[in-house]
C-alpha cells in the first residue's frame, strides 16, 4: 500500500510540474518541447534538452532555471535581456548561455517565430523554468 501512495504522489507531482510549465508557456508566449533528458557526470544534475520556440512579437516571461541554459538560435533573432547585463541581438547561427538562477526574458519582435535547441543542465526534481518577477 505503500508503494501505491508514493507512486500515485510521484506521478501527481510529474503531472503538476509539467502542467505548470504548460501554463507559464502558453501564458508567455514560449512553448518548450522536450525531446531527451539523461544523466550527466555532475551528481544530482541531469541534461534537458527542448525544441523551444517564442511566438512572433511574444515575450518568453522572465523566468529562471535550476542549472545553466545553452541555447542555439535555429531561425530568426531574439532580444535576450538577463538581469545585470545589456540587451543582446541573438541571431540564427549563434549561441548563448544563461547561468543558473540567473532572471532573464527574450524578446522576440519579428513577424515569425523564432526556433531554438535549448540544453539545460540543471538539479534533477526541480521544475525546469519557474517564473520571475
Amino acid at each position: 500500500m505503500k508503494i501505491n501512495k508514493r507512486a500515485s504522489a510521484i506521478v501527481l507531482g510529474g503531472l503538476l510540474t509539467v502542467a505548470a510549465g504548460t501554463l507559464f508557456a502558453q501564458a508567455s508566449g514560449l512553448t518548450r518541447t522536450l525531446v531527451g533528458k539523461a544523466d550527466v557526470s555532475v551528481p544530482g544534475r541531469e541534461a534537458v534538452v527542448a525544441r523551444v520556440e517564442v511566438a512572433a512579437g511574444a515575450k518568453a516571461g522572465r523566468h529562471t532555471h535550476p542549472g545553466d541554459e545553452i541555447s542555439y538560435v535555429m531561425e530568426g533573432d531574439v532580444t535576450l535581456l538577463v538581469d545585470g547585463q545589456p540587451p543582446k541581438q541573438v541571431k540564427a547561427g549563434e549561441s548563448f548561455v544563461v547561468p543558473a538562477g540567473v532572471v532573464h526574458d527574450a524578446h522576440n519582435n519579428g513577424s515569425a517565430a523564432v526556433k531554438l535547441v535549448g540544453v539545460y543542465v540543471v538539479e534533477k526534481g526541480k521544475p525546469l523554468a519557474t517564473p520571475a518577477p
